[in-house]
């Protein structure tokens, strides 16, 4: 009976020291053996890893990305001119021994670090530019510098910066008003400049259409009179010719468009002595010739 407890617990032991040799590090994470609280191994692969039980030990640190966003930084532009700006990191540990070295394993101390690298930074490129700039410039290369600056400034943390960016710019109260109106001049200055840009383009092209309507109308009058002449020129040449075949009916015509044009008004009054040409077609004897 006491050969076999033996046997139970010498069992047991061997299982217990398997169990604390053996330890897993997934894809979310590094860890970092230690034995006798001196770092020994780090960069553990994925999976299922072994270690010496009792005298070894393994801390795992969490290698996802994360996220330092701490309060708005009050910082001084070129013109020495205070600005309210709010930021944020993203970056992940890409070398854990690196990292526990610098900060003993510590998030806290590696955001405190972090942090203080971060405002240096946005002290640095804010501080050679303008207001105007930074409020209404492109921020795209002032981002890519943070970010490239503070990447090459943190290598000594074991961590890479994935993302450095401004969220908001405020201005204290007492820059806003006057920022807001220089920046509202130089808006109105610009629209006055394009506006007048704008009309002189549109008295120029007025110009143009009006020079080419008076073109295009001297062009149809002239083609109008032409035709005009070659009109009358062929009804004075139909005319002759119909005179030459029969000058007596070719007056009677005329006489009666004469008599049409003259009494075409009831009201009017025409003394005329009957004995003029003007009757002659209707004269008795004139019709009995």
């Amino acid at each position: 009976m006491t050969k076999g407890m033996n046997l139970l617990v010498l069992a047991g032991l061997i299982l217990a020291l398997i169990l604390n040799s053996l330890f897993v590090i997934d894809e979310k994470e590094d860890g970092i053996v230690f034995q006798f609280g001196e770092a020994i191994k780090s960069d553990l692969p994925t999976g299922l890893n072994f270690k010496l039980p009792i005298i070894q030990n393994v801390k795992k640190y969490d290698s996802r990305l994360q996220t330092l966003d701490e309060e708005p930084n009050r910082i001084l532009t070129v013109e020495s001119k205070y600005l309210i700006v709010d930021s944020f990191v993203k970056y992940r540990i890409t070398n854990v021994r690196t990292f526990y070295d610098a900060t003993s394993g510590s998030f806290i101390n590696l955001n405190n670090l972090l942090g203080q690298r971060t405002a240096f930074e946005l002290k640095n490129q804010f501080g050679r530019r303008t207001v105007t700039e930074l409020v209404s410039g492109e921020r795209d290369q002032l981002m890519s510098d943070m970010r490239k600056n503070l990447g090459n400034s943190v290598s000594d943390l074991g961590i890479e910066i994935i993302d450095f960016r401004v969220k908001r710019i405020d201005l204290p109260p007492e820059l806003s008003n006057s920022v807001y109106e220089r920046m509202r001049s130089e808006r109105n200055r610009l629209a006055e400049e394009l506006r007048a840009e704008g009309n002189e383009l549109s008295n120029e092209i007025r110009s143009t259409a009006d020079k080419e309507r008076v073109i295009i109308l001297a062009e149809a009058y002239k083609s109008s009179q032409e035709i005009r002449g070659e009109g009358d020129a062929k009804a004075a040449s139909i005319y002759a010719e119909a005179f030459s075949k029969d000058p007596k009916f070719y007056s009677f015509t005329r006489s009666n468009k004469v008599y049409e044009a003259i009494f075409n008004t009831k009201s009017d009054i025409l003394i005329v002595d009957p004995k003029s040409d003007l009757f002659k077609h209707m004269n008795k004897s004139e019709r009995n010739n």
